[in-house]
């Protein structure tokens, strides 16, 4: 787990797990509401789009949780709920779908040439909270 601070006080802790073995049955919680979700999506009618391009399948063997101002203890119990390894966060990299994140953002070689990915993709999320 990675804790990031955010500001001041509030904090992020991530986790990065691998060979997930139950990613239908986490898949088919989050849809029917019996696994508590403290997410929040910009906007409320694309959820299902959002889970569909940022959420799990029932086939995932990588999962990325994070929370918002989680105590050790309620990481733990986010972790006891993925049947996984988990590992260092840098593996994030290697897992990455380029091809997919480049065409959902709709970034171009060309933008590529005097930005970096990360800095295209923060880009546009500013850019959707403003309008």
């Amino acid at each position: 787990m990675k804790v990031f601070h955010v500001d001041g006080e509030n904090t992020l802790s991530v986790s990065l797990f691998s060979d997930v073995t139950n990613s239908k049955e986490l898949l088919n919680s989050m849809l029917d509401g019996t696994l508590k979700l403290e997410v929040s999506f910009l906007n409320a009618l694309l959820i299902t789009e959002s889970l569909k391009r940022c959420g799990i399948s029932e086939t995932s063997t990588y999962i990325l949780a994070a929370r918002f101002n989680a105590s050790p203890l309620e990481m733990e119990e986010v972790a006891k709920l993925i049947n996984g390894k988990e590992i260092d966060l840098e593996e994030l990299k290697t897992q990455a779908n380029q091809a997919h994140i480049l065409k959902h953002y709709k970034i171009t070689s060309q933008e590529l040439g005097i930005s970096s990915l990360g800095d295209a993709i923060v880009c546009r999320i500013a850019a959707r909270d403003a309008l």
